[in-house]
């Protein structure tokens, strides 16, 4: 997808028109793009978001219209407005591959060009990340929550906007939900699209079997019927049952049913039993109705015999304690040749100065131990000392007997992007086996193991000592 160039906050074009006037447009900047805590109370999250990133970077230009408005608003001097015509993003991004689990601290992304252009990317950067990977964050927690069963995206009415529905058709199959009721995320990203019936079809007939046959007719190798208009135990599975027959002397198979309201625990089961009972083992039960990854758990603790559960606004929305929004920011990290951080009474919202490589810390048997931020030019070994970033008096001994993988490579040199987009398949891919991967209790729903990213030893005395130099005033010093 185009995005327009003024998919921005007015601010950035001010400092951008500041930076101009000073002279100052042309210093080379680093700026990181990362989050504090991970959302929904957990320990992790899923990186998304990068390929739409990259295209809106190298696509990037005023158009005349665009232009014209900025002219019309009476903020910007002429000069300013020409040297708008000419702007690109010709700078550097280097971020770790997209369904790739990732942690509190963590720079995403490190964007690397003049003070313009990178900080101009500021507002769209972190729209397009920030959403992206908090749609896989709640799909990868609903994907593991169903366990055996399927997930499916059923969020597009309940969405954000029209944008806001395709991005989380895209997102969730990152994250591990990869079909989708979605017609328009189907068409443009290639995903599986699934679906059933309304109610409103039910009521529109005479009688409930009516509109059953009437769709088995219509589907007859993908009928899912929806069975609780009426009553579900007494009329809908019934009713289903008897269609689903008529549809095997036809010489088709019927798919499944769905449930949307009531004891989805309970229906399930009964569900199931009826089905079974009559000779249908093969028909799926489907679930909805406000699903998210908690209800889906006690669902699952409880017996339930749901195949395939059908979420939408929980998804679309990122709903649930801890979500809504990812608390994404982008903050400066070096100007010129000197390393920049952020100074609070607030230690854990100091920023992490310089252009950083982040490592992670691996066993013997592949699972992932912590994170581990360093300077670029910076080599860490097993036995170094590393510390916490928002606490420095916490610090640990990296493990012996483990490798130190960068998991970030460089992605977008000279405004032009470097790699073929891998298919959303192997995002997913990569999202699930890196779940895996994750130390024990990463994944529970409730109070989970919480992952480690460290400092290393330079990084760590590089920022006490530009705090050292700020609290004593020194010019320059941050």
């Amino acid at each position: 997808m185009n995005y327009p160039a003024l998919m921005t906050d007015l601010y950035e074009l001010t400092m951008l028109a500041g930076y101009f006037d000073e002279g100052m447009h042309e210093q080379p900047a680093v700026f990181d793009l990362f989050f504090r805590e991970a959302p929904y109370r957990g320990s992790y999250a899923v990186f998304a978001g990068l390929q739409p990133a990259l295209e809106y970077l190298e696509n990037l230009r005023f158009t005349a219209d665009e232009l014209a408005y900025l002219k019309s608003l009476g903020l910007f001097k002429p000069a300013f407005l020409d040297y708008l015509k000419g702007f690109r993003f010709r700078g550097k991004l280097t971020a770790p591959p997209e369904g790739t689990v990732v942690f509190g601290q963590d720079p995403l992304l490190t964007v690397e060009g003049t003070l313009a252009e990178a900080q101009y990317v500021e507002t769209a950067l972190l729209n397009i990340v920030n959403f992206q990977t908090l749609v896989a964050t709640k799909a990868a927690r609903l994907s593991v929550a169903a366990g055996d069963g399927t997930v499916i995206e059923f969020g597009l009415r309940r969405a954000q906007g029209p944008d806001g529905g395709l991005s989380v058709g895209r997102a969730a199959f990152i994250g591990g939900v990869r079909s989708t009721s979605n017609l328009w995320a189907g068409q443009t990203y290639g995903i599986p699209v699934r679906g059933t019936h309304a109610h409103s079809w039910v009521m529109a007939f005479p009688d409930e079997l009516s509109a059953f046959r009437a769709y088995a007719e219509c589907f007859p190798d993908s009928c899912v019927l929806l069975v609780d208009t009426y009553d579900t135990l007494n009329s809908g599975i019934p009713n289903a049952i008897t269609v689903a027959r008529e549809l095997k002397d036809q010489g088709h198979d019927m798919l499944g049913i769905r449930l949307d309201s009531g004891d989805l625990a309970y229906l399930s089961k009964e569900a199931r039993r009826l089905f079974d009972e009559a000779g249908f083992p093969g028909v799926k039960i489907v679930a909805s109705n406000e699903l998210d990854e908690h209800v889906i758990s006690s669902i699952r603790s409880e017996g339930g015999r749901i195949d395939i559960y059908g979420v939408g606004t929980r998804l679309a929305t990122c709903s649930g304690e801890g979500g809504g929004a990812l608390g994404g920011v982008y903050k400066l990290v070096r100007l010129a040749d000197q390393p920049k951080l952020k100074v609070t009474s607030d230690i854990a919202k100091s920023t992490v100065p310089d252009r950083k490589k982040l490592l992670r810390v691996i066993d013997p048997e592949g699972t992932f131990l912590m994170d581990i931020m360093c300077r670029a030019e910076e080599t860490v070994h097993p036995g170094d000392l590393v510390y916490d970033p928002t606490n420095p008096a916490r610090h640990k001994t990296v493990p012996a007997g483990v490798r130190l993988e960068e998991i970030r490579r460089t992605v977008m040199e000279q405004g032009r992007i470097l790699h073929p987009a891998p298919s959303l398949e192997e995002m997913a891919d990569r999202c699930a086996e890196q779940l895996k991967r994750l130390p024990n209790g990463s994944l529970r729903l409730v109070n989970p193991h919480r992952y480690k990213v460290s400092i290393s030893p330079q990084l760590h005395d590089l920022r006490e000592a530009l705090i050292t130099a700020y609290e004593k005033r020194q010019p320059g010093a941050v």
